[in-house]
C-alpha cells in the first residue's frame, strides 16, 4: 500500500482501491548542527566526542579492522568454515553471504551436534568466533 509523506494523500497504485484512505507519514527531520546551516554536531561537542569520534588516527585503525572484517566475509564464500557459539557449541557449515548489516550468515550444509541442516541463517550475536582455511 502506498504511503504519504508530509500528510499528502497517496495515489491508488495498480489493482488498489481508489477510495482508499492514505495513511500520512512523518518525516524525521535531523536536528541543524552548529553553523545552522549544517545537519550534525560540532566536533567539540560532548555528544560528538562520546560517539567516540577520537580523530584521524582512531578513524584510520577503525578503517583498517573494517576492511580486514570484510577481506575475511569475502575470502570465507563457498569455504567450509568452523564456528564457535556460546554454550561450548561449535558447528560447521559452508558460508554463502552475509546481509548487508552483518547481522546475519547465510550457511549451508549446516553440521549441528543434533543433524545436518541443507540451509540455515546464523545471527552474528551468537558467534564467538569462526575460522577457515585458506588453500
Amino acid at each position: 500500500m502506498p504511503h504519504a509523506c508530509g500528510g499528502r494523500p497517496a495515489r491508488a497504485g495498480p489493482g488498489e482501491a481508489a477510495g482508499a484512505a492514505a495513511v500520512p507519514v512523518g518525516v524525521l527531520r535531523l536536528p541543524r548542527g552548529p553553523e545552522g546551516s549544517s545537519r550534525g554536531f560540532a566536533p567539540s561537542s560532548p555528544r560528538f566526542q562520546a560517539l567516540g569520534a577520537g580523530g584521524p588516527p582512531e578513524q584510520r585503525r577503525r578503517a583498517a579492522l573494517r576492511e580486514r572484517y570484510l577481506r575475511s566475509l569475502f575470502a570465507m564464500a563457498g569455504r567450509r568454515v568452523r564456528f564457535a557459539l556460546f554454550e561450548r557449541v561449535s558447528v560447521a557449515a559452508r558460508f554463502g553471504a552475509s546481509d548487508l548489516d552483518g547481522l546475519n550468515f547465510q550457511v549451508s550444509e549446516l553440521q549441528t551436534p543434533l543433524g545436518v541442516q541443507k540451509e540455515a541463517l546464523l545471527r552474528c550475536a551468537d558467534i564467538i568466533a569462526y575460522t577457515f582455511h585458506l588453500e
